[in-house]
C-alpha cells in the first residue's frame, strides 16, 4: 500500500474534504507555511485525519522546523507501517534534525515500500555517504538511476536531449540541479549537453562529481572516457576504460573506444590488435571494419586498409563513409562497378545525409580520376552544399578576429611581455592552411634524429577555448590575452608543455605540433613559447583552396565548404601572417609547396637551418618513414615527392570564380604573376 490511508469524514462531503487536501498539497512546494495553516483547518475539521497530518509535518519540515515535523510524523509512521510518503517524509525530517542513523532507517523502509520512488533513493544515497557508507551510497545512487527514466521532472529535460533542444535541455537540467545537487542521472544529463556544446570541461567536471557520488554509475564511467578522449586526453581516457573492462572484459562498446583511445595515443598497433579482437567475436559490424581500416592506414597498411573498407561495404552498402574513406586513401581508384554502386546509391531517398554528403565526395573523387571534371566538380558541390547547411561558418567572424589580432599583437605588445612565457624551445609548429603541404614538411622533419612526429595536437586550440570561455563574441579571447598576468602566461605555456609530452615517445628534444589552423594562433604562441619555432606552410592559393574544397574533414575547417568563404579565409591568412613578418621579422619560416617539390634538397636545407638542426641525408628519405600519418595526405607522403597535385586545380578553373573573387588581391602565384586571368 502506498498512499496514506484515509478514514471516510463524517461530518463533511467527500468532495470538498478532497478539495481542500488537494490545495493543501499544491501549497506545499510554493507555499509551506499556507500549506500548513490549511492542513491545521483540515484537521480541527476531522482531528487525526492522516493526509492531513503527513502535510502538515512536511509543511514544518519546509518552514525550517524540523524537531516539530517530526512530533507530528513519528506517531504517523507508527500507525502507517505501509505507508511509503509517511516514511520518505519522516526520514527527511529525522535527517535534518540530526537523526541520521534514524534517517535511514526511515528511508530504507520507504524504498522497501515504493521501489520505483527516486527521491527515496537519491536521499538514501545521500544519507549513506553522510555515514560514510561509500559502497551502500554507490549502490543506492546505481538504483536511482534505474528508476530516474521515469522521475516526470527529468522527462521533460530528456525529451529535449533526444529532440537536440540543447538550450531547452540546459535550463531544465539546472533548474532541477539547483534544487537536487545530488542527482547523479541529472549530472550525466548535463554532461551530456556540454558535451554536444563541445565544453568538454565542463562536461568533464560534471561526470567527475558524477562518479564521486556513484562511482560504480558505469554509464557515466563510459561517458567521461568518451569525453576525456575527445578532450585530447586520451592518457587520463584509458585507465577509464580498463576499469569498464575489469567488469566486463568483452564488452565491444568499452573494446572500441579503447582502440579508439589507443589511437589517439600514437599506439596503432595495439589499437588493431583491440579492433581485430572486437571483430573476432563481433565480425558483422561494418562501423568496426572502418575503424580498422582508418588504423591500418595510419599505419601504413594501405593493402589491409582497403580489405577492412570492403567489408564494410559488403556488409552495409549504403555506407558512404566507406567508400569515402577508399576514396580518402588518394592513390585509390575506383572501378566501374563502384562508380555504378555510388550511383544507385544517390538516388536512393532513404540513405541518410551524413551518408548521401559522403557518397558525393567519394564519386567526385572517382569522376576526378577518369578526368570527367565537370561532373566531377558538380559531385563536389554538392557535397560541400550538405555540409555547408550542417556546419554553419561565419567569413565576417573570422575576419574581425584576424583583425583584432592585428591591433592586438604589435611589436610593443611583445616587448613588453618579454620573458613572460617558457624559455622551452622543443616545439615546432607548422601552420597554415590544410592541404598546403604541412604533413609533407612534418614527415621530413619527423625523419631527422632530434625531432618527434606527433600527431595533430589540439592543445594550443584548447588554450584559446578556455581563455574565450563560453563567450560567443570573439572579443572575448583578446581582452583575456591582453589582461594575462606573467605568471599565468607561464603557467599557460608549462601546462601546454606537460599535455602534449604524452605524444612523445622517443623522448627526442623537439617535437612537431602541426595543427594548421594554429596559423590564427601565433600571436599567442609567440607569447607562451617565444622559442618555439613556427613554420608556414603556403601553397599556391588556387591549389591549396580547391584541395581544400574537395576535401571532406573529419571534423573542423568549416570555412572549407564554400569557395568564396575558402577565398576569403586565405586572404586573412596571408594578411595575418604579412602581419606578424612585420611585428615579428624572421621569426616565422616560410616554404612554398610548390618550391620544395621543384628543389626539396635546397628547401630542406633550409628548413633544418631555421630549426637549428644539422642537415641529415633521411631528411631527403621522407617517404621510407613508417611513422603513422592520421592526415588526408598519409598515402602521398610515403611516396617520393608527389609532383601530381601541384596543376590538378587547372581542371577545375572553369567553375573557380567565386574563389577567384574572394581571394582578390592574395590572388598572385609566387612569381608575383596573375594566375588566372579575366
Amino acid at each position: 500500500m502506498n498512499t496514506v490511508s484515509e478514514p471516510k469524514p463524517v461530518s463533511e462531503p467527500v468532495a470538498t474534504l478532497d478539495v481542500a487536501v488537494t490545495h493543501a498539497k499544491r501549497l506545499l512546494e510554493s507555499k509551506p507555511d499556507l500549506a500548513a495553516e490549511q492542513a491545521r483547518a483540515i484537521l480541527e475539521v476531522i482531528p487525526g485525519l492522516p493526509q492531513a497530518r503527513l502535510i502538515l509535518g512536511a509543511a514544518l519540515r519546509r518552514t525550517g522546523r524540523a524537531a516539530a515535523a517530526r512530533e507530528i510524523l513519528e506517531p504517523l509512521g507508527l500507525e502507517q507501517p505501509k505507508a511509503a510518503p509517511v516514511h520518505l517524509e519522516l526520514g527527511v525530517a529525522r535527517a535534518e534534525s540530526g537523526a541520521l542513523e534514524a534517517a535511514v532507517e526511515s528511508i530504507r523502509r520507504a524504498v522497501t515500500l515504493l521501489p520505483e520512488s527516486a527521491d527515496a533513493w537519491r536521499l538514501l544515497g545521500d544519507y549513506l555517504d553522510a555515514q560514510g557508507d561509500s559502497e551502500g551510497a554507490d549502490a543506492a545512487r546505481l538504483s536511482y538511476v534505474k528508476v530516474a527514466a521515469r522521475d516526470p521532472r527529468l522527462n521533460a529535460a530528456a525529451t529535449a536531449l533526444l529532440d537536440n533542444d540543447l538550450p531547452q535541455a540546459d535550463t531544465r537540467l539546472r533548474a532541477h540541479l539547483s534544487a537536487y545537487p545530488t542527482d547523479v542521472a541529472a549530472l550525466r544529463m548535463l554532461a551530456e549537453v556540454a558535451g554536444r556544446l563541445r565544453r568538454y570541461a565542463d562536461a568533464i567536471e560534471l561526470l567527475e562529481k558524477c562518479l564521486r557520488l556513484a562511482p560504480s554509475f558505469d554509464a557515466a564511467r563510459h561517458n567521461y572516457a568518451v569525453v576525456l578522449n575527445r578532450a585530447a586526453k586520451p592518457a587520463a581516457a584509458l585507465p577509464e576504460v580498463e576499469r569498464l573492462l575489469s567488469k566486463e572484459p568483452r564488452n565491444p562498446g568499452y573494446l572500441n573506444l579503447k582502440a579508439a583511445i589507443l589511437a589517439n595515443l600514437g599506439e596503432y598497433a595495439r589499437a588493431i590488435e583491440v579492433y581485430r579482437a572486437v571483430l573476432d567475436a563481433h565480425p558483422r559490424q561494418p562501423k568496426i571494419w572502418m575503424s580498422l581500416g582508418h588504423a591500418l592506414k595510419t599505419q601504413g597498411e594501405s593493402a589491409q586498409s582497403i580489405a577492412a573498407y570492403r567489408c564494410a561495404i559488403e556488409m552495409q552498402p549504403g555506407l558512404g563513409e566507406a567508400y569515402w574513406s577508399l576514396a580518402n586513401l588518394k592513390t585509390f581508384r575506383f572501378g566501374p562497378e563502384d562508380i555504378a554502386a555510388m550511383r544507385r546509391a544517390l538516388e536512393r531517398g532513404d540513405i541518410t545525409t551524413e551518408d548521401r554528403l559522403h557518397f558525393e565526395f567519394a564519386l567526385g573523387k572517382a569522376l576526378e580520376d577518369t578526368q570527367a571534371y565537370e561532373s566531377s566538380f558538380k559531385h563536389y558541390a554538392k557535397g560541400n552544399a550538405i555540409h555547408r547547411q550542417l556546419h554553419p561558418y561565419s567569413a565576417e567572424e573570422n575576419s574581425r578576429f584576424v583583425e583584432r589580432s592585428r591591433r592586438l599583437f604589435t611589436r610593443e605588445f611583445f616587448e613588453r611581455r618579454a620573458g613572460w612565457g617558457s624559455p622551452a624551445a622543443d616545439p615546432i609548429f607548422i601552420v597554415g592552411l590544410p592541404r598546403a603541404g604541412s604533413t609533407l614538411l612534418e614527415q621530413i622533419l619527423s625523419c631527422h634524429s632530434r625531432v618527434e612526429g606527433t600527431v595533430e595536437l589540439p592543445d594550443m586550440p584548447q588554450i584559446v577555448s578556455e581563455l574565450a570561455g563560453q563567450d560567443t563574441d570573439e572579443a572575448a579571447f583578446f581582452t583575456a590575452v591582453e589582461a594575462l598576468e606573467p605568471g599565468r602566461v607561464r603557467e599557460l605555456a608549462e601546462r601546454y608543455l606537460a599535455s602534449t609530452r604524452v605524444h612523445r615517445k622517443r623522448g627526442a628534444p623537439l617535437f612537431i605540433d602541426k595543427m594548421p589552423n594554429n596559423c590564427l594562433n601565433v600571436g599567442l604562441i609567440e607569447l607562451l613559447l617565444p622559442n618555439a619555432r613556427i613554420i608556414d606552410a603556403r601553397r599556391h592559393p588556387f591549389g591549396c583552396c580547391f584541395s581544400a574544397f574537395k576535401q571532406h574533414f573529419a571534423r573542423g575547417q568549416s570555412f572549407t565548404y564554400d569557395l568564396a568563404d575558402l577565398g576569403r579565409y586565405y586572404r586573412d591568412y596571408v594578411g595575418l601572417m604579412a602581419h606578424f613578418d612585420e611585428v615579428l621579422p624572421g621569426r616565422v619560416h616560410r616554404v612554398f609547396y610548390e618550391t620544395l617539390i621543384a628543389d626539396t634538397e635546397r628547401e630542406v636545407h633550409r628548413l633544418l637551418a631555421y630549426c637549428g638542426l644539422p642537415f641529415e641525408e633521411q631528411c631527403l628519405r621522407f617517404y621510407e618513414n613508417d611513422r603513422p600519418v592520421r592526415t588526408a595526405s598519409s598515402e602521398q607522403v610515403r611516396l617520393p615527392i608527389y609532383r601530381e597535385a601541384i596543376d590538378q586545380w587547372r581542371h577545375y578553373e572553369p567553375w573557380l570564380g567565386p574563389l577567384k573573387h574572394a581571394l582578390g588581391p592574395a590572388l598572385q602565384d609566387l612569381s608575383g604573376e596573375v594566375s588566372v586571368h579575366d
